[in-house]
């Protein structure tokens, strides 16, 4: 696909987006407030689904992993200890003709050219001033930039700040959500029964001050995580490691995305405590970016906060003898990440002239709306009375829709672009055999069932 497709792919998915009620921008009646976005009634219906998911898999389908739900306020000094406040940044640099305030990292990798977001302020402002005859401004075409700095991305907050100088005993929304699991973790050891190895997973929101926002949702300053750390012995990290991410890439199969479209990419440059990390990047409109990341962290994170809380967060193995701090294997996905590449993934155009129809090929367990339920006709009460019969029961197992407004064509097209996979209608003939007829998605294939039938026959397909 080139470019200028992908460009104009993605162009047509935050349309359909804001056409089909997933996603709006948000205080949009005020002018919209940059790189925030909220879900409409079928993106929340959707991201309930790929969480419902996720934390299947990791709680329900697992016996070694537990769930928690920590506060997004926590106190500074877990911030401190984790080192977010002193080295949580990306380097910013400002046009000199426009003033638009950009991140270093990624006008260089626009410009074909790879900047790790660890390196120093001075290593980056290196290879900005090597490469500064390729690099322009996105907004006015400039080419004379500010030198880079860094810039934290610590969302500052007043809570329990009654001085008004936020420069004193500054709180911070969290930067991310696994700072919660680590110092939770002895409280789970203590109350959960869990032994290592085990896992602790988490799905919740985090808040980052980007510089530069870009790509619709997939790089936001509000957003939702879900992370599991998974704690182990220190000689087993490789294997554990290995293990997680087989997993981790069998889900977004599991959840239909194409083989194809996905790939590992292998961080070169670490940080100093990590053994290894891979991302699983997906292949977005706008290429191949990281969709989740799998991290042999060490034991950085329990020693760190063990030596600033002055607590011990070692573990010991009664059947070995042994006591150590656990190593983590973590997992990290982006809730809005993924919603973007089911979506990628799931966008088809199909047909010509009347015969067209846009498409949202989604897998049934993701789909927003399961079935959605048609009288043939509006002004025949009879056929709505069986269709809302059908609809009050059905809609007891699974999300449904009953839809009367408009012809079937346009009930269907409607249903196709919000990748709903069944839609049921009822007609004439269904009070006479109390049968109803069933459309596919994706075929378009039409078949006759009984309505006695119809919660075992959704059952087999949606559910399989």
């Amino acid at each position: 696909m080139t470019n200028k497709n992908q460009d104009n792919k993605m162009e047509k998915i935050v349309s359909l987006c804001k056409r089909r009620g997933f996603v709006f921008p948000s205080s949009e009646i005020y002018d919209g407030f940059s790189a925030v976005y909220d879900l409409g009634p079928y993106g929340v219906e959707l991201a309930n689904n790929i969480k419902n998911a996720w934390w299947r898999a990791m709680t329900q389908f697992r016996d070694d992993v537990v769930g928690l739900d920590s506060a997004i306020f926590m106190s500074p000094k877990i911030w401190e200890a984790s080192g977010h406040v002193k080295g949580f940044s990306d380097p910013l640099t400002e046009c000199k003709k426009c003033h638009s305030r950009l991140r270093l990292d990624s006008l260089l990798e626009d410009a074909g050219i790879f900047a790790d977001e660890k390196m120093s302020e001075d290593e980056i402002n290196e290879i900005f001033d090597k490469n500064k005859d390729k690099i322009k401004c996105p907004n006015c075409g400039a080419k004379d930039f500010t030198p880079g700095k860094k810039f934290n991305l610590l969302v500052q907050s007043n809570l329990g700040n009654f001085t008004g100088d936020w420069s004193k005993e500054p709180t911070y929304l969290r930067g991310e959500t696994c700072q919660g699991i680590y110092v939770n973790y002895k409280n789970v050891l203590d109350s959960a029964r869990v032994k290592v190895p085990f896992g602790i997973a988490q799905i919740g929101k985090a808040f980052r001050n980007e510089i530069t926002a870009r790509q619709f949702i997939f790089r936001t300053r509000e957003f939702e995580q879900m992370e599991m750390q998974y704690f182990i012995k220190p000689d087993t990290q490789e294997k554990y490691y290995n293990e997680w991410k087989e997993t981790r890439w069998k889900f977004y199969l599991d959840l239909g995305i194409k083989e194809k479209n996905l790939k590992w990419h292998k961080h070169e440059n670490l940080v100093f405590y990590a053994k290894e990390a891979y991302d699983i990047e997906y292949n977005y409109p706008f290429g191949f970016k990281e969709l989740e990341g799998v991290h042999a962290r060490g034991d950085y994170d329990l020693s760190q906060h063990s030596k600033h809380s002055g607590q011990d967060l070692s573990y010991f193995d009664v059947t070995s003898g042994e006591k150590f701090v656990p190593h983590i294997v973590e997992t990290s996905a982006g809730v809005g990440r993924t919603f973007l590449a089911i979506l990628s993934e799931a966008y088809t155009e199909e047909g010509e002239g009347d015969g067209a129809r846009i498409v949202l090929k989604i897998s049934p367990k993701l789909a927003p709306i399961k079935i959605a339920i048609f009288p043939l006709l509006k002004n025949k009460p009879e056929l709505v009375k069986k269709a809302k019969d059908i609809f009050d029961e059905l809609k007891l197992i699974w999300k449904c829709e009953f839809d009367d407004n408009g012809n079937i064509g346009k009930r269907y097209r409607r249903q196709d672009e919000i990748g709903t996979p069944y839609c049921l209608t009822v007609d004439f003939d269904s009070l006479e055999n109390e049968s109803v007829t069933i459309r596919d998605r994706d075929t378009m294939v039409q078949e006759r069932i009984d309505i006695k039938n119809l919660v075992s026959y959704f059952k087999d397909k949606i559910e399989k």
